[in-house]
């Protein structure tokens, strides 16, 4: 018990609990992305995807509690530590205010963190619940899988298998240009958020030194930018048009129907 209070309580163990669910926050995002990027390949495997997380039932809500916990305590946790830093610098204005050796991403990481907040709750308004939609928004299609689906191994879901028609809900919700906008600003914050938030997690956990920080930093860069450019790349192509719905998919016969 002590040691669980000392981390609520004490400076070091906020930035612990920072460390620790952000790094479960990034491993979610990962995943998310993962799942997402499934809309380039045939209905049938983000359908199945989808189809075979909702049948989890209480495991996928008991997942989804323990997200949305990590959510509020790492951002308790930010707040905590922003005020206890003012707190320590007392009262005293500075004529110049100077960021030493702070990075970009490190100067706008509240206000980032703030936006991708926003985000998440309108993406999950608009994506999940569906009520943030157009008027050809649905989130009761229905898709019949065609073969087999599996991924690593695992089955996801059988042929002849109703399910929800996730990939159409995808791919007419990109469609729109302020929602395609919207979401590739915000995944732009939230990119750097994790620039700056990655690399924080090894210098707390004491995973970074002198001796490869600088090689850290460059993965750490080059994970943020691929991780940019794979969530770019969903809006981007279906708001171009570089990519068409599949045929017999609703999104395909609303797009259709509106020519």
């Amino acid at each position: 018990m002590s040691l669980l209070r000392n981390l609520f309580t004490s400076s070091i163990g906020r930035k612990i609990l920072m460390a620790a669910t952000g790094l479960v926050l990034v491993g979610f995002v990962i995943g998310h992305l993962i799942g997402n990027l499934q809309i380039f390949l045939p209905p049938d495997h983000i359908n199945g995807y989808a189809h075979f997380l909702q049948s989890l039932g209480p495991l996928l809500w008991a997942v989804r509690l323990f997200l949305l916990a990590c959510v509020g305590i790492h951002i308790w946790a930010a707040v905590a530590l922003t005020l206890e830093s003012k707190a320590a610098r007392g009262p005293q204005v500075y004529g110049v205010k100077k960021w030493l050796r702070a990075s970009v991403a490190s100067r706008y990481m509240r206000l980032s963190g703030f936006v991708v907040l926003a985000f998440l709750l309108y993406h999950l308004a608009h994506f999940t619940v569906g009520v943030a939609g157009a008027d050809t928004f649905k989130t009761n299609w229905d898709w019949t899988i065609t073969e087999d689906v599996s991924e690593f191994g695992i089955p996801l879901a059988t042929e002849g298998t109703v399910v929800h028609d996730v990939y159409s809900m995808v791919f007419l919700g990109f469609k729109h240009p302020l929602v395609s906008l919207f979401y590739m600003a915000a995944v732009g914050l939230l990119t750097v958020h994790l620039w700056h938030g990655a690399d924080s997690i090894f210098q707390t956990l004491g995973l970074r030194n002198d001796g490869w920080s600088g090689c850290l930093r460059k993965a750490v860069g080059l994970f943020c930018l691929l991780y940019f450019l794979g969530n770019l790349a969903i809006p981007g192509a279906i708001l171009t048009g570089a990519v068409k719905p599949a045929s017999g998919t609703a999104a395909a016969e609303v797009i259709l129907a509106n020519r």
